[in-house]
């Protein structure tokens, strides 16, 4: 099928979900009409269901050379440098036997990747209840990201003193996340690889919702005068959600064309690790103003939570810790697990929330709404809990009719490229941490083509952003040796799980705000130094890497801050123009990255910076 018509058919169902009535009010979602398309969910649930099942069953989804060349004989060489222990759960029987495709022990086969490296190959299923508890950790490692992407757009969205409404975003971006994963294992480049929220859409996210036009009104920042839900406050924000939706989804038709056309091929002939240095980095730069703000709300708790993220990740990463395991042999026995090294981020929430929990509760903290601290209490929005449903299914168009400006489409067209370069080098990286051959043209482009899909997909279902492929999950196939693809799927199903659930993104909306920003300063942190690492594959001593380098990294902070600024001295006269205009030059990564691309290409050199797709599955 081609990219056309899937798209047609995303669009077709969230043109048919706006209501006649006007915007769609989410407060509370019981009493909501019926919508003609909620059934749509359930259709897709229910597809979703019979593929796994003929999967399991031995229903021959992917083509015979195509599973055969996906194990050759060679040794896997990890090329994750953070992945210092091969063994996700020390102990001996826990791995000791392969299960082939169909459900099977087989032997161990001299020279396999699954026999030497790793405890189950790509074309394995591992039994049923290792593939749950793979998958839950798999959904735990990509939560960081996840969560984080709809709490950093809360505040543009008018959304800051709305947490039930964060988490019916953090909701539809998990639910969006785990189609688009089962997609991208089924028909994409077929790698066991996740799928989740790209930080890439967030830069021209922002800058979009930046505009004049879209400015939140003063009212809504003061949570005096908001009332939740009042049609003129839902209005607000979802008119500005409709405004991303329409721009994610035209934006995602040019990585479909371009995935499905094989274009990907020839353009990354001219993207090499001096433009994509200064891209990945400037994703991350210019959002230091969000983090310092929100960790400044309490810096003794953000402290605690940097700390603890720190001495997880960094100090006790080689700790391994006794933890209870069952087997059939050895029956109720211990197992030394790298728990620090698997969850640093999530332990570190857990506990710095704890803490609030804590200091809330014994009055530590000011019960002022304007004191210092006050943000940090966990009573602030404890009615969040009790005012989400159960069980909310996400739907296309849930929030209307999308809208569509040329601003926000060119400005999302950066990110969709960015996102692009970026799950080209993870391919590579998913594929040989699980021996497979490094995947072809064709496998490729149809992974970028998938993707292209699933940012539609998630844009349709309203989620306030695109997918892409997640590399931190492509680590953790480095840690725990399991390189099935049925392990994905069963990530993918608890992430539509964790979406239809809503007290689970009503849970992750009440995080005290220090906390999120301690997380923020890290994340962000490693995100920018992760852009820079690329520049390893060029030679820093040559004095023209070094200018175009510097250039463009610097021109991609102070362009932006001097347009945001001065945005009359731009105006042309012409509206659309103008919105364009300041959109993409105060995207710090457009900015940045364009400037590295036009001087890598144009500037003579003897050696000019030549992409390293193998080498980049770690942006």
């Amino acid at each position: 099928m081609t990219g056309e018509g899937w798209g047609g058919a995303v669009w077709v169902a969230g043109v048919c979900c706006r209501s006649a009535a006007g915007a769609r009010r989410p407060h509370p979602p019981q009493s909501q009409a019926q919508d003609p398309c909620l059934p749509l969910t359930f259709i897709i649930l229910a597809g979703i269901e019979k593929l796994i099942f003929l999967y399991w069953s031995g229903f021959p989804f992917f083509s015979p050379w195509e599973d055969a060349n996906r194990s050759p004989p060679v040794a896997v060489k990890s090329a994750m440098t953070s992945c210092e222990h091969p063994d996700f759960l020390q102990d001996d029987n826990m791995f000791s036997c392969q299960v082939d495709g169909r459900g099977k022990k087989k032997d161990d086969q001299p020279g396999s990747p699954s026999s030497s490296h790793l405890a189950y190959g790509i074309l394995d299923v591992p039994p049923w209840y290792l593939c749950i508890l793979l998958g839950i950790q798999h959904f735990l490692t990509a939560l960081g990201g996840l969560v984080a992407v709809p709490l950093i757009l809360a505040k543009e969205l008018c959304l800051q003193h709305d947490p039930l409404t964060q988490s019916y975003l953090i909701s539809t971006i998990f639910f969006a996340s785990g189609i688009c994963t089962l997609l991208q294992v089924f028909f994409g480049v077929r790698l066991p690889i996740l799928q989740g929220g790209t930080f890439g859409f967030v830069a021209p996210s922002l800058a979009m919702l930046s505009l004049p036009a879209w400015k939140c009104p003063e009212w809504t920042l003061n949570a005096s005068q908001v009332n939740t839900s009042s049609p003129e406050f839902i209005e607000e924000w979802q008119k500005r959600i409709r405004e991303l939706q329409g721009a994610i989804m035209v934006a995602s038709c040019v990585q479909i064309l371009v995935g499905f056309s094989g274009l990907i091929g020839f353009l990354m002939r001219f993207i090499g690790p001096l433009t994509i240095a200064p891209t990945i980095s400037l994703v991350a730069l210019p959002l230091f103003s969000s983090a310092g703000n929100n960790a400044g709300t309490h810096w003794g708790v953000a402290a605690v939570t940097i700390f603890l993220i720190v001495l997880f990740s960094q100090y006790l990463k080689n700790v391994a810790v006794p933890m209870p395991i069952y087997g059939r042999e050895k029956k109720l026995h211990t197992s030394k697990f790298y728990l620090f090294q698997v969850f640093p981020v999530l332990l570190s929430l857990c506990i710095s929330w704890l803490l609030c929990f804590v200091l809330t509760v014994t009055n530590a903290l000011p019960k002022d709404p304007t004191a210092y601290g006050y943000q940090a209490r966990t009573d602030t929005k404890a009615n969040v809990l009790s005012q989400a449903p159960w069980f909310r299914f996400p739907y296309p168009g849930q929030w209307g009719l999308p809208t569509i400006s040329p601003a926000g489409v060119f400005g999302i067209m950066a990110g969709v490229i960015s996102s692009m370069v970026e799950s080209v080098g993870d391919y590579y990286a998913c594929a040989r941490l699980v021996g497979a051959p490094p995947p072809p043209k064709h496998a490729i482009n149809r992974g970028i083509g998938i993707e292209g899909l699933g940012c539609l997909l998630a844009g349709a279902w309203g989620s306030g952003n695109g997918t892409t492929s997640y590399s931190e999950n492509v680590g953790a196939l480095g840690i725990t040796k399991v390189g099935s693809r049925m392990v994905i799927v069963a990530a993918g199903c608890v992430l539509l799980l964790m979406g239809v659930f809503g007290k689970i993104g009503a849970a992750f909306a009440t995080i005290p705000t220090p906390v999120i920003g301690g997380m923020f300063l890290v994340m962000f942190g490693v995100i920018a130094a992760v852009g820079i690492s690329n520049l390893q594959y060029v030679d820093m001593n040559s004095s023209r890497n070094i200018f175009v380098f510097g250039f463009s990294i610097f021109c991609g902070l102070a362009v932006p801050n001097w347009v945001n600024k001065n945005s009359e001295k731009l105006q042309t006269g012409i509206l659309q123009l103008d919105q364009v205009i300041q959109v993409l030059l105060t995207t710090d990564m457009f900015v940045g990255g364009f400037l590295g691309f036009l001087l890598d290409n144009t500037i003579p050199d003897a050696v000019r910076s030549k992409p390293n797709t193998q080498n980049t599955g770690h942006l």
